[in-house]
């Protein structure tokens, strides 16, 4: 197994440790998490980059890549629900946006099954797509930086608690628009593929 390959399976193995951080209250959690969520994002950025580089790109690694990166980002999303339990209109929210997420994400997956399986080339990630998970990865980062401060280092004036949120909630509505977005102009990239009839 290559090196970025293997930097890809750290990133899935780091996901559920990240999850967990997130999730259980002890000294500092969201500081371990944000350290965490942003070292396994670190590795996707050099496993890509490696491949492409040393001509390490393999079929394994096209399929595992995007999966880790799906488990990374779904698992964040996930843990902010759990983390605005108690406040019911921003977890509501966060769990419209984490349906979209996925809804995007399987819609993608099974339509590059459908093309793989038709002989079709598969389609690359869109400007959109790459935008969408910049998007992602700076909201959450965000998120995680900010209740860091409101609950490890306890910068918790109301004023402030509250302007974290909205500007968090705007960033992964902004997110979301690009998760639509993106799937969008995927699907009608791979319509030719996409033949209720058969």
């Amino acid at each position: 197994m290559n090196t970025p390959n293997k930097l890809t399976i750290a990133r899935m193995i780091a996901t559920p440790v990240f999850m967990a951080t997130m999730i259980f209250d002890f000294p500092y959690h969201y500081l371990v998490s944000m350290v965490l969520f942003i070292a396994a994002s670190l590795t996707d950025m050099i496993d890509g980059k490696m491949a492409r580089k040393y001509n390490l790109i393999t079929d394994f690694g096209k399929f595992l890549d995007p999966l880790a990166d799906k488990m990374l980002t779904t698992s964040a999303y996930l843990g902010f629900i759990c983390m605005y339990a108690d406040k019911p209109a921003i977890c509501l929210q966060i769990t419209i946006i984490t349906f979209f997420v996925l809804l995007r994400e399987f819609m993608v997956s099974s339509i590059r099954l459908v093309v793989v399986s038709s002989g079709g080339k598969v389609i690359a990630a869109n400007i959109w797509g790459k935008c969408k998970t910049v998007s992602q990865m700076a909201g959450i980062i965000f998120a995680l930086f900010a209740y860091t401060l409101i609950k490890d280092f306890g910068i918790a004036n109301t004023a402030f608690v509250n302007t974290c949120d909205i500007i968090i909630c705007a960033l992964f509505w902004a997110s979301a628009v690009l998760c639509i977005i993106s799937g969008a102009i995927y699907l009608f990239a791979s319509k030719e593929y996409i033949d209720p009839s058969k």
